[in-house]
């Protein structure tokens, strides 16, 4: 299990270059795609129930556009992404053990299905109650809610990618300790400080209200402690490693 022969410099940046290449047509290619299916995407969630009560009012010109961008942009991006995972995979993999490489493979997969997983959570649990703890407060002073499509994307696209982004940690945590960067001892001692980073994270892109909140920062919380889970079991495969390695070089 050797390492691939060494690229020079040059070579590693028309290596570089290409899956940059790559990456950018791909992007290119999906966006052009996202435009294709940015309308019929928008039909389904403005068919979902908690688009039900909102009128589809635009109070600009540009509004209409603007949502029909950021609708192809993400869906363009959701697209991307495993390519471009998969591109940086590629790029690395000269560099490691082949043992490595197949391991480290399994991190495309598994980071892009929590990314959609932290979407979906997002969406159907989160997104409804926000949406009905400001109805609730809109009502309570007697205001007329009258919200066009640019207000109700604009605030759900701000929710669910971020939730989304902050899914990955677990598949964060493990490269890391594989890298060596931390150790499952390091995360242990520095829970208190996480914990409240992570609270403070679920506070802020949520309403000011507990249920919300609870609902956001205890799978924050779940995934720091899997996280810690992770880190573990990679860092005990790292140490057995080390331990049979020195076996070999001591026989």
């Amino acid at each position: 299990m050797t390492h691939e022969p060494e690229l020079t410099l040059v070579e590693h940046l028309t290596e570089l270059r290409k899956r940059l290449i790559i990456v950018a047509v791909t992007f290119v290619l999906s966006l052009a795609l996202g435009f294709w299916m940015a309308p019929k995407t928008l039909t389904f969630l403005k068919q979902q129930p908690t688009a039900a009560h909102v009128e589809w009012n635009v109070f600009g010109y540009t509004d209409g556009l603007m949502i029909y961008v950021k609708c192809a942009l993400i869906l363009a991006i959701l697209i991307t992404l495993p390519i471009a995972m998969y591109q940086i995979w590629l790029f690395v993999k000269p560099g490691l053990l082949e043992k490595e490489a197949k391991g480290t493979i399994y991190f495309i997969p598994v980071s892009f299905f929590l990314f959609l997983a932290g979407i979906s959570f997002s969406y159907y649990i989160l997104f409804p109650l926000m949406l009905n703890f400001m109805s609730n407060i809109n009502d309570s002073i007697g205001a007329l809610e009258t919200y066009g499509m640019q207000q109700y994307f604009t605030f759900m696209f701000n929710l669910i990618i971020p939730v989304g982004v902050v899914f990955e940690l677990p598949v964060i945590i493990l490269f890391l300790t594989k890298l060596g960067i931390i150790t499952p001892n390091r995360l242990r001692k520095m829970r208190k400080v996480s914990y409240f980073i992570l609270v403070v994270i679920g506070v802020s892109i949520t309403p000011p209200d507990f249920i919300s909140d609870f609902i956001i920062v205890v799978p924050l919380l779940l995934l720091f402690e899997i996280s810690i889970l992770v880190s573990s079991w990679a860092y005990k495969k790292q140490l057995a490693k080390r331990a049979l390695e020195e076996e070999a070089l001591e026989d």
